[in-house]
Parts: structure tokens; sequence; C-alpha cells
């Protein structure tokens, strides 16, 4: 439970515990695994900004992107990314790559862009990777792309410089 309007460990546990069940349940009983998210969302206060970011993740994992958009907004604009840096940067890249889905990829580039330029955490290359995405879409395959190299150039045994000035001077001609 949550206790005096904070998240208990318990309660993220027990979030842990559902997510780690979603892939039993088919397409035909996505809406059981969002009725358990639902639950559990149900446990924290009205105002909190982690209701409405497992929501959105639960419509956005059983294929509604239409759905989790609205509940993603929510969050962040309940303060997400304050109660939680990491959950607030997951936030913004899944309503990046849902944005993408919707037809509103310009929307994710000006969302994701930022976070280039945030404290470097293990999501780094999925903002890039999500970013390519909505570059993708928008026609800009070449920056798309040297992204997504540059996000790849430090897991190679070799190559990194190689693949990083390639990846730099598919946008920069100069290079």
């Amino acid at each position: 439970m949550c206790e005096g309007g904070a998240v208990n460990q318990n309660w993220e546990d027990r979030v842990a515990a559902a997510w780690a069940t979603f892939d039993d349940y088919p397409e035909e009983r996505a809406h059981e695994f969002r009725a358990v998210i639902d639950a559990l969302v149900a446990e924290l206060p009205d105002d909190s900004p982690l209701g409405p970011f497992e929501q959105a993740c639960a419509w956005d994992s059983t294929g509604h992107s239409d759905k989790a958009v609205p509940l993603y907004r929510e969050a962040l604009a309940r303060g997400l990314s304050e109660a939680s840096q990491y959950k607030g940067r997951r936030a913004k890249i899944q309503l990046s790559s849902s944005l993408r889905n919707i037809g509103e990829a310009e929307e994710g580039v000006k969302l994701l862009t930022p976070e280039l330029d945030a404290p470097s955490d293990e999501l780094d290359d999925a903002v890039r990777a999500c970013l390519a995405l909505c570059l993708s879409s928008l026609g800009r395959d070449r920056e798309g792309l040297s992204l997504v190299l540059c996000a790849l150039a430090p897991h190679l045994p070799r190559y990194q410089r190689s693949m990083a000035n390639y990846a730099r001077a598919l946008v920069d001609p100069r290079d």
C-alpha cells in the first residue's frame, strides 16, 4: 500500500511483478493486464504522477499509443521527472514513440532532442533509437542513421572511432 502519499518499495515491487507477467497476457486478454495495473494505480494518491505513467505504459504496451499519449503527458505535467528522473526520461522516450505511431513525429523530435544533452544513464541509447525513428518518419534518415551509429559505436569491439567519424560525416559534410 501507499502510506502518507508516498509510494513505498512494496508498491514498486508489485508493479515490477505485474510487468514481469506481461507476456502471460495474449492480445485478446490485454484488458486483464491493464486491469492489474489499474488496481495498483488505484492505491496511489489522486495527484500522483506514477498512476498515469503506469497506465500509459500499459496502454502503450498493449498497442494503444493513442490512449497512452494523454496519460504520458499527464504524468509529466504532474511532475513525474521530479518524482523520478529515470521514469520521467522513460516517459519522454515512450511518449515520443507513441507520438510517432500516431503521426506526430515532429513533436517526438522536439521532446527527445533535449534528452541528448541530459545527464547520461542507461537510457541514452533508447533516446537515440527512438529519436532516430522519429527523424526517419519525417524523412530525415541521414540524421537518424547518424544517431544510431553514434549509439552503436561504443558497443563495438573495434572500429569505434571510425563509426563515430562516419556518423558525424552523415550530417556534417565537412567531416
